[in-house]
């Protein structure tokens, strides 16, 4: 059988799965998606997005963001669950192809090592089609910027660096966690891709105003603003908060105790990013290294880091595993560990208490600040 058969029988394979998996499973959840599309509704009304009485389930998103829910929102909710879920499935599948078009498989390397990124992660992307969130989506559109900047630092194309500043505005505009970015932008002297990202940012904060009015945009944008905040506060010590500041709480219990020391750890990390970037201006395609940081640091610096944002670790992943040859022996064995941890800390493998004491103690976040180090280790290492 020819290689186009074999790829064209395994696409039909992966379609039968997906579509199984959709109606099986994935359709009678998707809670979060469900949110999101009330809120499309509410839009499209003039109504407040942000209600004391949804509870847990209110909106937590930008009012920008409620646009994307906009056109889904027309359609019934059934039909409107499977274009999100495929919207979903095909922005993971594009973050790994992204991820292995921006990190070159090395020469000699096993073919197999392109399973083994998707293979760690799985656990995360599932989550992640289980709830129906927008993280994946994020992913590709931030991993999309990345590639654009590389591909004009090669090219030399203006309009590749304005393309990437307009798809940057977009993502900040629908999550503000893709604001990250920035520092990077200037450091690095992206005026363009800065300008016409802010630009897109500033469109992105008027717009809802068509549905609102001018007063009633900025008292959306208040309202926005104060369930941010009060939520935000009493979610930091959750279970399930992988973020550094979810760490912090577990390990002390204090709420100013914790404030203090995250403000000092992002400053720390800051330093060291600016460090790494600065060091390696002599690196031959350096912002491969560097993006994959920045993506890697979103969910843990991120107040409320979800595990399923740990997606957006891919491109990190990717690159350590294609350079799994340049770690001793040592570092190459632990790193075997770790992944296994991220693999198979699973709820329904390790039970509710084994589970439990495994997210209390926040050991999934160390585990990808392990992945962080080993990033930095190719970066340090290239510039010597």
């Amino acid at each position: 059988m020819t290689k186009k058969r074999w790829s064209a029988l395994l696409l039909i394979l992966v379609i039968l799965i997906s579509v199984a998996v959709f109606l099986f499973r994935v359709k009678k959840e998707m809670v979060d998606f469900r949110v999101n599309y009330e809120a499309g509704k509410r839009m499209s009304a003039g109504e407040t997005l942000y209600r004391v009485e949804d509870g847990h389930y209110q909106f937590k998103y930008p009012p920008f963001s409620s646009f994307l829910y906009l056109p889904l929102s027309l359609l019934p909710l059934d039909m409107a669950e499977a274009v999100w879920y495929g919207i979903v499935l095909v922005s993971s599948f594009l973050i790994f192809y992204l991820s292995f078009k921006l990190v070159p498989q090395e020469i000699g390397a096993s073919p197999w090592l392109k399973v083994l990124p998707p293979l760690v992660l799985a656990r995360y992307f599932l989550r992640e089609l289980q709830l129906g969130q927008i993280n994946a989506l994020m992913t590709f559109l931030l991993l999309l910027v990345a590639w654009l900047l590389v591909c004009e630092e090669k090219s030399r194309s203006k309009g590749r660096g304005i393309l990437a500043g307009v798809l940057w505005g977009l993502a900040s505009g629908l999550k503000p966690y893709a604001l990250i970015y920035s520092p990077y932008l200037v450091l690095k002297n992206k005026w363009r891709t800065l300008s016409s990202g802010l630009l897109l940012l500033g469109l992105a904060f008027v717009l809802p105003a068509a549905f609102y009015g001018w007063k009633g945009n900025l008292e959306v944008h208040r309202e926005w603003l104060s369930s941010f905040s009060h939520s935000t506060r009493g979610l930091l010590g959750s279970q399930d908060n992988i973020s550094l500041i979810g760490l912090l709480m577990k390990w002390s219990g204090s709420y100013r105790t914790t404030v203090w020391l995250y403000f000092l750890l992002v400053i720390f990390i800051a330093i060291g990013l600016f460090f790494l970037v600065r060091k390696g201006k002599s690196v031959t395609d350096p912002q491969v290294l560097d993006f994959s940081l920045i993506l890697l640091a979103i969910p843990l610096v991120s107040p409320l880091g979800w595990d399923y944002t740990l997606l957006s670790s891919a491109p990190a992943l990717v690159l350590i595993i294609n350079s799994i040859h340049r770690y001793p022996k040592f570092w190459r064995v632990f790193l075997g560990i770790d992944l296994a941890i991220i693999s198979f800390s699973i709820f329904d493998l390790l039970g509710r208490q084994v589970y439990s004491r495994f997210m209390s103690w926040s050991i999934i976040t160390l585990s990808f600040l392990i992945l962080a180090g080993y990033v930095a280790y190719l970066r340090i290492k290239n510039c010597r």
